[in-house]
């Protein structure tokens, strides 16, 4: 069994070999960053219970030998259920989306839930609390320079109630673990992609619409995109290595939208975008798609008033200092759209891939 081990400089915590394997809670784990999460955990030979809410899709759990424990993060007493007999704790569960009709959401899952989680991990004795952060929480350096995690936001948090939510959250886990001597890492994921989004996430929805031809133009912004399965191993990378109350950048490359957009056509037989738009000229649309979301009952529009206000900004980001202290590495990001695709296509997302000759006669 491969047991986690910890950094130079602090405590060998390896369980005595009797004890069978640790136990590590995954919340979140039904969903895309997660389920990858629980998938290499297994790989490492930890036992995995997940967290998961009642009628949640659990496709990406099936046929992993995990536990599922009932619960949610708005619901203090579902979590220390689900911590008991924990000795890790990946928080990777978010509300992860550019709108929602209530923005309350946000604070109450990213940040209330966050805190319920902690104290009921603090209360059960786990031995470290990897907590899933975001480059969202980050600033951005001007021409497209890659941020790192040293770069703060302008005063008042970033743009959006998303990005907004997890910086508030980000901040209260390092202010309670120092208040409460708890050992926490946390990571800060960059735009993952890759298989089991089931959702879609905000970026696999972009990719799943260009790669149905529905995505004719871009705005002239950018993005790091990184496999779901590098931001997984990264996980398991800062549990064994990261430096207690350190947060890390778990990235892959950095793109422009119109690069993402043109390998995905590529990788499609299709045409890249050429018509370039300025964000502005569509913020009159992403208004009345948001109305009209509300009206049908709040499913996220494609255009969304924050998602327009983040597009004038590259969002570029270094992963230098995982790379450094936790020996992370991420694969090319055409690699993560090809797997993106083809999950797509097998869970009738997509249509099969169309054949050479229909391509060439486009």
């Amino acid at each position: 069994m491969s047991v986690p081990r910890y950094a130079a400089g602090m405590p060998d915590r390896t369980a005595p070999a009797d004890t069978g394997p640790s136990l590590a809670l995954v919340t979140g784990g039904t969903g895309f960053v997660g389920a990858a999460v629980v998938r290499a955990a297994l790989r490492e030979g930890l036992a995995v219970r997940a967290l998961v809410r009642e009628g949640s899709d659990r496709r990406n759990l099936a046929g992993l030998d995990v536990e599922t424990c009932a619960g949610d993060l708005r619901e203090p007493t579902s979590l220390r259920r689900a911590v008991a007999g924990c000795r890790y704790v990946f928080h990777v569960a978010a509300e992860y989306r550019i709108w929602h009709p209530r923005p309350e959401t946000f604070d109450r899952v990213n940040v209330d839930g966050t805190l319920a989680l902690l104290d009921a991990a603090r209360a059960e004795g786990v031995e470290r609390f990897v907590y899933t952060s975001s480059v969202a929480v980050l600033g951005v350096r001007p021409g497209g320079e890659p941020a790192d995690e040293g770069d703060e936001p302008p005063e008042g948090g970033p743009i959006g109630a998303y990005k907004r939510s997890k910086w508030r959250a980000e901040r209260a886990v390092r202010e309670l673990a120092a208040r409460a001597d708890l050992d926490v890492v946390t990571v800060n994921p960059a735009a993952p992609v890759g298989p089991g989004d089931v959702k879609p996430t905000p970026t696999g929805r972009t990719i799943l619409e260009a790669a149905k031809g529905n995505m004719p133009a871009y705005v002239d912004t950018g993005l790091n995109v990184v496999h779901v399965d590098d931001v997984a191993a990264g996980h398991l990378l800062a549990l064994r290595h990261g430096r207690r109350g350190e947060r890390y950048v778990l990235g892959g490359e950095n793109l422009s939208l119109r690069a993402i957009l043109a390998e995905v056509a590529t990788q499609c037989g299709r045409r890249p975008p050429r018509i370039r738009l300025a964000p502005g000229l569509l913020l009159p649309l992403a208004h009345v798609a948001q109305a009209w979301a509300r009206l049908r009952g709040g499913t996220e529009p494609m255009l969304t008033v924050d998602g327009l206000r983040m597009a004038r900004y590259r969002m570029f980001f270094s992963s230098a200092k995982a790379e450094r202290e936790l020996g992370y590495r991420a694969r090319p990001a055409r690699e993560a759209i090809r797997d993106a695709l083809a999950w797509f296509r097998a869970q009738g997302y997509l249509p099969a891939a169309r054949s050479a000759a229909s391509s060439a006669a486009q």
